[in-house]
């Protein structure tokens, strides 16, 4: 059942969902899409067998608050609206996973509040943004077609981008979005800095990093934070892009499931 809380610096409303039982799991989305994808490729369905699955709507996403401001999506205030979202789901600690962004707010809680994972997850992520980023992810020209356009205009250039029709999980997610709160997002996501690499190799939590191997970026930057981090481990997936990263899923369980029960038997 569908759940909501404030988050306490700024009052932004948060959409989540609570599932299932055992030690919790929080999962985190990407850009432009919403919490329904853990549901809608099988992740929450493998993962509450033995978890509490935890899945949230990010700012500017699906059914939480849409605030319109570039200031409003600071890495800083991402990362509280998770620790907000595990306070209301009665979760002091919680495994993570996250997609895209949401592996890149991982990092980002992780060096900010260690004390409340019990493991890091990445899926196709990143400890640091370069400029141009988004475009070169969706398409070049994304801001104006999102201020021209609206959603329907992002959707159109992002199947031309990838030369045919998005999934019906993935193309329903972003027409859910709030165009103007969106674009905000995206300026505020390349404007943040990167995370120090002296912060990424004071991660001392158990850590499974896994990228596309036709992902170079992000799998380069697996590999990076992976032999800066004391407890990390690098998965790669054969032929996924960016945008494939989630797809199939059960690739991605055979590794993330015996990794979530061999921290859970250690702890």
């Amino acid at each position: 059942m569908a759940s909501s809380t404030l988050n306490p610096i700024d009052g932004v409303e948060l959409s989540y969902d609570v599932v299932g039982e055992g030690a919790p799991i929080l999962l985190l989305h990407g850009s432009a899409l919403s919490r329904a994808i853990w549901r809608g490729f099988g992740y929450t369905k493998a993962l509450r067998e033995n978890h509490q699955v935890i899945t949230m709507d990010l700012r500017g996403h699906g059914r939480s608050g849409k605030p319109t401001g570039q200031a409003d999506y600071a890495m800083e205030l991402l990362v509280s609206d998770a620790l907000a979202v595990l306070d209301a789901a009665g979760a002091p600690r919680a495994h993570f996973g996250g997609y895209s962004v949401g592996s890149r707010i991982g990092f980002s809680l992780a060096v900010a509040a260690p004390e409340r994972l019990l493991s890091l997850t990445t899926l196709g992520g990143t400890f640091r943004i370069q400029p141009g980023s988004v475009g070169k992810l969706f398409f070049p020209d994304y801001d104006a077609a999102l201020g021209n356009a609206g959603m329907p205009g992002f959707v159109e250039g992002w199947e031309r981008r990838i030369g045919g029709p998005l999934d019906a999980q993935t193309r329903a997610a972003f027409l859910a979005n709030d165009a103007t709160a969106l674009r905000s997002y995206f300026r505020q996501t390349e404007a943040e800095s990167a995370i120090a690499e002296s912060a990424i190799a004071a991660i001392a939590l158990p850590a499974l990093l896994m990228a596309g191997t036709a992902d170079r970026d992000r799998l380069v930057d697996s590999r990076r934070a992976a032999e800066l981090m004391p407890n990390a481990r690098v998965v790669e997936l054969p032929g996924r892009n960016h945008g494939s990263t989630l797809v199939p899923a059960q690739p991605i369980l055979d590794e993330w499931l015996p990794f979530l029960a061999g921290v859970g038997a250690s702890s």
